[in-house]
């Protein structure tokens, strides 16, 4: 787990750095070339207002969520054939074992209750 939180602070910390440097860049480029470049840089970073001027209205919303689901899917770590493999043996065994126990103590309970009232069905 260290390991895993020590990589997520050095992201962290590098996601911080980018920003930082992308900042200076920014503000160099407004105070060097004055209005001309800050519009290249407005462009390059949509304002909340344009944002919200694409998003209005239902198609542009839906256009926008499945936007979201492609790129949720890109980031996403899915396992190698042996790992797959790996993982669902484990699972059918695990199902196999406890199906195996929820039979014997349920075989178990149903043998108590006959010998407790000595029915038999």
């Amino acid at each position: 787990m260290a390991n895993k939180d020590r990589q997520k602070r050095t992201e962290r910390q590098a996601r911080a750095r980018e920003r930082e440097a992308l900042e200076a860049a920014r503000a160099a480029s407004t105070a060097s070339d004055g209005k001309g470049s800050s519009k290249a840089v407005a462009k390059a970073a949509p304002t909340k207002e344009e944002i919200a001027k694409k998003q209005s209205g239902f198609l542009g919303r839906v256009r926008t969520y499945f936007h979201d689901v492609r790129t949720e899917m890109n980031r996403v770590v899915w396992p190698s054939k042996t790992e797959l493999k790996n993982y669902s043996v484990a699972v059918i065994a695990m199902l196999l074992i406890f199906g195996v126990a929820v039979w014997a103590i349920d075989t178990g309970f149903v043998a108590l209750l006959v010998g407790f009232t000595g029915l038999r069905g």
